[in-house]
């Protein structure tokens, strides 16, 4: 990782809490919806764009490359023209399924009781 892209945060957990780290895993809003799209199915850039519209490019690219880093996600280039590029959680990413679909639970009912769906 090049010092440009090295992320302030990413180990800073003075008091060793889980909460924190989870936190420093993830990183921001932005990941969680590209691993849940990931794990969807929803595998390739150009999908995570639309799966994400409020996303930049660039972020979008700089975060694949942090999970790809952080090994929850594996990048698989195939061989063909043009060419074409898919994203899938590794072992390590499928661990963070469980929590993310506590988090959708508990959203989809939060939302029922404000009546924003």
């Amino acid at each position: 990782m090049t010092m440009a892209h090295k992320r302030k945060n990413k180990d800073f957990n003075p008091l060793k809490c889980g909460v924190t780290h989870f936190l420093n895993r993830i990183g921001n809003k932005w990941k969680v919806l590209i691993i849940y799209g990931i794990s969807q199915e929803v595998n390739r850039f150009s999908t995570l764009q639309k799966a994400v519209p409020a996303i930049s490019k660039q972020s979008l690219v700089n975060l694949l490359k942090e999970l790809e880093e952080d090994n929850i996600i594996q990048r698989f280039v195939h061989d063909e023209t043009p060419v074409k590029v898919e994203y899938a959680l590794t072992d390590y990413g499928q661990t963070f399924l469980p929590i993310m679909l506590v988090i959708d639970d508990w959203g989809q009912i939060d939302m029922k009781k404000m009546k924003v769906v």
